[in-house]
């Protein structure tokens, strides 16, 4: 696979660039450090790309679409056949992510990469690796075969819609009871406990929530998934889309491409991507954080503090897209910010 051989792309922080923009920030007409975390981010986007002045617009939004086979096991509280629908709504433009991708002026795509039917809507990239997982609670998800090309699916979306001008990525998901597989996903790689993880995804109740946490816990038990191993965590319980959003990181980290995640999902597929390539971390920044209990938890295993807390928990891409004037705000501070000398403005 392409991707794999592609690892050795992704390059440390840029150091010359980060000491510029750092300098730069420290002459702009404010007090030190009186735009708070908004300089910090300026300066990670300097190191990230590579530029003391950095570029985040246009951003890419990638919404990676493919179905789980747990979503039999009454774990959602929407039928599987939503998520072929809701790829419609994508392509139509109707469902937030389109809304809040056209206010920030997103290069925006749909990339099947496993919905359990064939999807006919306008303009959706095929990638389909299979025709959604197995459940995990009856055999693998996947095969560690399939693993492996749905990664490589999103390493070529991401350089898709990079070699489209994107200077941003988010990545987003959509896959009815992907929330189960997440949960799954990152007990393994983390060795957490599943009660302290599993949320309510769509919003299930009681019943089906407690359902959800024993199929997390018996699918661990059943396949024992190595955490030393990530793809075979995604191969036993993951997605095909979450294993899409982990390869779309690496082929940004690869271009020196900034990540913005979104919630709960997606930043399971980037700790995935920081397994699989650690130097991914330091090219991702966190846009919010989703009310599932399990994204306060991976965020803290990455390091990253999010931008904002909306209460969000729609997925898609969402979370990040409303963040992104944030991170754009951070690079326009840089650019057209007057520094004393500039503006006359006495520095003492």
């Amino acid at each position: 696979m392409e991707w794999k051989n592609r690892l050795e792309d992704v390059q440390p922080l840029h150091a010359e660039a980060r000491e510029q923009a750092s300098a730069h920030v420290d002459q702009l007409t404010k007090p030190l450090g009186s735009l708070g975390r908004l300089e910090k981010l300026a300066v990670q986007l300097a190191a990230i790309t590579g530029e003391p002045f950095p570029v985040v617009t246009p951003p890419g939004i990638l919404v990676f679409a493919a179905d789980h086979g747990v979503a039999a096991e009454g774990v959602s509280a929407y039928p599987q056949e939503v998520t072929a629908q809701m790829v419609a709504n994508f392509a139509h433009g109707g469902a937030a992510i389109n809304v809040f991708g056209r206010q920030i002026g997103a290069l925006l795509h749909v990339v099947d990469v496993g919905v359990a039917v064939d999807v006919e809507a306008p303009g959706v990239w095929t990638k389909k690796v299979r025709l959604g997982t197995a459940s995990m609670l009856r055999e693998w998800a996947m095969s560690r075969e399939e693993a492996e090309a749905c990664v490589q699916a999103g390493f070529a979306s991401a350089e898709a819609v990079i070699a489209e001008g994107a200077r941003l990525l988010i990545v987003g998901e959509m896959g009815i009871g992907n929330t189960t597989a997440s949960s799954a996903m990152l007990a393994a790689l983390t060795k957490a406990e599943p009660d302290q993880l599993v949320g309510r995804g769509t919003g299930v109740c009681d019943e089906k929530w407690e359902k959800k946490k024993a199929v997390v816990k018996e699918a661990l038990s059943l396949h024992q998934p190595d955490a030393s191993d990530p793809l075979d965590v995604l191969a036993k319980v993951g997605g095909l889309e979450i294993g899409a959003m982990a390869g779309a990181i690496l082929a940004a980290a690869s271009h020196r491409v900034p990540v913005l995640l979104d919630g709960f999902i997606t930043t399971v597929a980037a700790l995935l991507a920081v397994r699989l390539c650690p130097a991914a971390g330091d090219y991702l920044v966190a846009g919010h954080r989703s009310q599932e209990p399990g994204h306060t938890f991976v965020l803290s295993v990455l390091e990253k503090e999010p931008l904002v807390d909306l209460e969000l928990r729609l997925g898609e891409g969402s979370g990040a897209a409303v963040a992104f004037p944030i991170v754009e705000a951070a690079t326009r501070m840089l650019r057209e910010m007057a520094t004393f000398a500039s503006a006359g403005v006495s520095n003492q």
